[in-house]
């Protein structure tokens, strides 16, 4: 009848959300630019939880910005960045032969100079314990900020170069020259890590954002008045994902089985006073 608004037919498309709408914009505009090039398999975390969230794993072709709660926590940054260097190790271990730098296998780690002094570089016998080869990690020292990045670019692009991680200091970073490194990690099926003292909430070209910092680690002892120290830990928030949604969650690293497992353990509670009066230890 006029007047009288008719209801829409099964046939008939149905509005799209707005959000949605933006959603599918901007997977066209990385799809336009190169940004959302899945390349290679995902580096999996070992971890279901976090895996399914990121679509199976950070992307093997992209850059992910790995940054400290402050700046004092730099070395649990270090300890993620090791961590999953040690992933991509093993990975590329069951795939190559042992003992040989096979193509993009090699890993370099590209940081200014004064970080490498006041951080220490990566310790030999450190890094075989968690699983990565010595003879596979190259150290080059920058001078500049964007002499990093100008470095890392160039080995982004290297087929005989796995992992790129960028050590840097700055504060506010030059978003043409991240877009160039995004662009490079793609080109090159390359996975770039960058590691900075501290984050920022500015839009950024990298495809997955890491806040990591220290958390307490316990073990439960023999005793049971005590609990001696655990497996190291860390405090993981996600704030930015192009696959999903944020996250956050507490890790600690297996060095026997080399990967990262959910903290399960409980923190240790102050336990009863046997020693109070009966009056004050019931109430």
């Amino acid at each position: 009848m006029p007047g009288i608004p008719s209801e829409e037919s099964p046939s008939s498309p149905r509005p799209v959300p707005r959000i949605e709408e933006l959603r599918q914009k901007l997977s066209a505009a990385e799809r336009a630019t190169g940004l959302a090039c899945e390349c290679g398999a995902p580096l999996d975390l070992g971890i279901a939880a976090i895996d399914a969230i990121l679509g199976g794993g950070l992307g093997g072709g992209a850059l992910h910005e790995i940054a400290a709660v402050r700046e004092s926590e730099i070395l649990a940054v270090t300890g993620f960045a090791l961590g999953l260097t040690a992933r991509f190790a093993n990975r590329s271990r069951r795939s190559d032969m042992p003992g040989r730098i096979s193509q993009g296998t090699a890993v370099l780690w590209i940081g200014e100079d004064f970080l490498l002094q006041e951080n220490g570089a990566p310790y030999g016998p450190g890094l075989e314990q968690a699983g990565i080869a010595p003879e596979h990690l190259i150290t080059v020292a920058a001078t500049r900020t964007r002499d990093v990045l100008w470095a890392m670019e160039e080995a982004l692009r290297c087929r005989f170069v796995g992992v790129v991680i960028g050590e840097t200091a700055a504060r506010g970073l030059d978003q043409v020259a991240m877009r160039r490194l995004s662009l490079a990690a793609a080109a090159g099926d390359t996975l770039g890590l960058l590691l900075r003292a501290a984050g920022d909430d500015s839009p950024c070209a990298v495809a997955t954002r890491w806040i990591v910092g220290a958390a307490p680690s316990f073990a439960p002892s023999s005793s049971e008045r005590c609990c001696g120290i655990g497996p190291p830990r860390l405090a993981l928030r996600l704030t930015r994902n192009r696959r999903g949604r944020p996250g956050a969650w507490i890790v600690e690293w297996n060095s026997v089985e080399q990967r990262f497992e959910l903290a399960t353990h409980s923190e240790p509670l102050a336990r009863a006073a046997f020693d109070r009066p009966y009056r004050a230890a019931v109430a």
